[in-house]
């Protein structure tokens, strides 16, 4: 008694479903569904209802059909007939198959000889799609079992501490591409013209009074020597900006005023004093750096021996 309208709105309804949560889930770039595979999952529960729904209307459709008298069954007969002639007939009679019920006027070969208060039970058979799924679902065990029982697949916790490992790795090439989230572990040396040049303006704006405009040094020390009280290099030189010189004497901390990329700018500006001849060049404060990265020459030592305390025995 059901029609093609049925597949038609089972289809819309997921349709609008699966838009309605694209809409909804942020997912960034990538669609939600691919993002978050469990979409797959609460889809497949929409369908399941909407099949139900469709299900539960047809059995109320052929209650209120076995109401009618026989002049009604005939004039709804012919209606329907109607209808499959002008269209949807293979969908509406695949939809019956799947529900694996018998017509209303076959329904006498199945019934029960069983009667409660006049109601009457039929011997229908499980509807095709449920027995389809319940398949699905031994298949599904027996792959579950291969795969993890007996070829000993990665468990849960693997499969968790390979993710985090995974997002680990994929945090830092993103930190890499991203200046903004720069710290004192991932800074690393500017050298872009773009790069210098702001930060030669942040150096002009706030470091000049300090370190005067050649980096000599006034109230803070010269930065064109090679000697550095808190170390020198952009690690360090960073990590100084960002948290300030020696406690009570040494330069403010600059992390609540700078963003991270404006201090490695500012850093890798003020790096490129170093070997420059100031004006007024202040006395060198602090030890020699020696970057520990940078390729060491070691002095190669030839000893020769001293022949004059050697000792020769006659005998």
């Amino acid at each position: 008694m059901k029609t093609g309208i049925s597949y038609i709105r089972v289809i819309i309804f997921m349709v609008v479903a699966f838009w309605l949560l694209e809409f909804i889930i942020d997912s960034g770039e990538q669609m939600a569904i691919v993002k978050y595979p469990i979409i797959w999952a609460v889809l497949g529960v929409l369908l399941l209802f909407a099949i139900a729904v469709e299900v539960i209307v047809e059995a109320m459709n052929s209650i209120l059909y076995r109401g009618l008298d026989e002049e009604a069954k005939k004039r709804f007969k012919e209606q329907e007939a109607l209808k499959k002639e002008q269209g949807f007939g293979w969908f509406s009679s695949t939809y019956k198959k799947l529900l694996g019920s018998k017509p209303v006027e076959k329904e006498a070969e199945i019934i029960f000889d069983h009667n409660y208060d006049g109601i009457k039970e039929l011997d229908n058979t499980l509807p095709p799609w449920w027995v389809y799924m319940f398949y699905a679902t031994i298949v599904f065990a027996v792959v579950y079992l291969v795969r993890y029982e007996v070829f000993d697949d990665v468990n849960q916790t693997e499969e968790y501490e390979i993710a985090v490992a995974k997002a680990k790795l994929e945090i830092e090439a993103y930190k890499k591409t991203a200046k903004d989230l720069v710290d004192v572990n991932t800074v690393e040396l500017l050298t872009d013209a773009s790069d210098l040049s702001a930060g030669k303006t942040i150096y002009e704006m706030n470091c000049v009074a300090c370190h005067k405009a050649d980096g000599g040094g006034g109230i803070g020390p010269n930065l064109t020597d090679t000697n550095w009280i808190l170390g020198g290099g952009i690690k360090n030189v960073f990590n100084t900006i960002s948290e300030g010189g020696r406690a009570g004497k040494g330069m403010v901390p600059w992390k609540n005023d700078l963003k991270p990329l404006e201090m490695a700018q500012v850093a890798s500006y003020l790096l490129t004093f170093q070997g420059t001849t100031p004006a007024e060049p202040k006395e060198a404060e602090g030890d020699v750096w020696i970057d520990p990265d940078a390729p060491q020459i070691e002095a190669s030592t030839e000893v020769t021996p001293d022949v004059s305390d050697s000792t020769e025995v006659n005998n």
